[in-house]
């Protein structure tokens, strides 16, 4: 019977130590703790994405997409470390927790392979930055202006206006032709004159004509030389520098003026023709 009545009062003085106000205050306290560090965590994190992403307002030339992906990097860093101590404030250990989800993340990563290149591929895009965002590029045979890089695909906006979407691993793997990496560009024609024409002449009218339009780039030296003696025609050969941003309404503003200057100069754009002779067998 003692025995009895000692083990009621024992188990009775366990359950008043549990439901004590030292215990619950402890309790609260870890709970108003974590509730701090997680508002601190997320607070620092934002800021942090802020000051990074300011870095690239304040210098035009940095490339917006990299420091958006730093932010959002350095973000959830901080968020997840924010995580982890708040579970060690609960006695949780974070040592098994990690071998968890690295065993998850394995597992994640095999299932996900293809996606996971893409992703792979978009961080290659956007540190290296073979490509930024407003370039005119031709990626296999996609070509358009480059609108977006995240970290899954490439966004291209067409000539007509198309949206293209174009998975990083096939940006990355293939080749880019980037047509606005450089600040000049050398525009390229092929002009055909009839076998009559005096070359001396048709040189200086298709030179005139080309490095008369304020486009073109003074301190450059054009090219203007006979290509071929084709079946019907003289070609000559034309090359002339211009700026990137005027490249294309030159190239096909001089196919117009050369025909018209050739055309008032007497010189003839021949048809393609061809010559036969008849033999006559007694």
């Amino acid at each position: 019977m003692q025995d009895f009545l000692a083990t009621e009062l024992y188990t009775g003085m366990t359950l008043a130590e549990l439901i004590s106000l030292e215990f619950l205050a402890s309790i609260l306290g870890s709970i108003l703790a974590a509730i701090f560090v997680l508002f601190a965590g997320f607070l620092i994190a934002a800021w942090v994405g802020r000051r990074i992403k300011g870095l690239s307002e304040k210098h035009v030339r940095l490339d917006d997409t990299l420091f958006d992906f730093l932010a959002n990097l350095a973000r959830y860093a901080i968020i997840g470390l924010s995580f982890l101590i708040v579970l060690n404030t609960f006695g949780i250990q974070t040592t098994s927790l990690v071998a968890i989800i690295g065993a998850a993340g394995l597992a994640i990563g095999l299932a996900l392979q293809g996606t996971l290149s893409n992703v792979a591929a978009g961080v290659m895009l956007i540190f290296f930055r073979p490509i930024k965002v407003g370039d005119f590029v031709q990626i296999n045979s996609e070509l358009g202006t480059v609108k977006s890089i995240n970290l899954n695909f490439t966004e291209l906006a067409s000539i007509g206006n198309v949206q293209i979407i174009i998975p990083n691993s096939q940006v990355w793997g293939n080749t880019i032709n980037n047509y606005s990496g450089y600040d000049t560009r050398q525009a390229e024609w092929v002009f055909g004159v009839s076998y009559d024409a005096d070359l001396a002449l048709v040189e200086k009218v298709i030179r005139d004509t080309i490095t008369s339009d304020p486009r073109f780039l003074a301190d450059s030296e054009p090219t203007v030389k006979v290509d071929a003696l084709n079946a019907s025609s003289v070609d000559f050969l034309v090359r002339a520098w211009v700026p990137r941003p005027e490249f294309f309404g030159y190239w096909k503003d001089m196919n117009r003026e050369v025909k018209i200057a050739l055309d008032a100069a007497g010189v003839e754009i021949p048809f393609p023709q061809r010559t036969v002779h008849l033999v006559r067998e007694d």
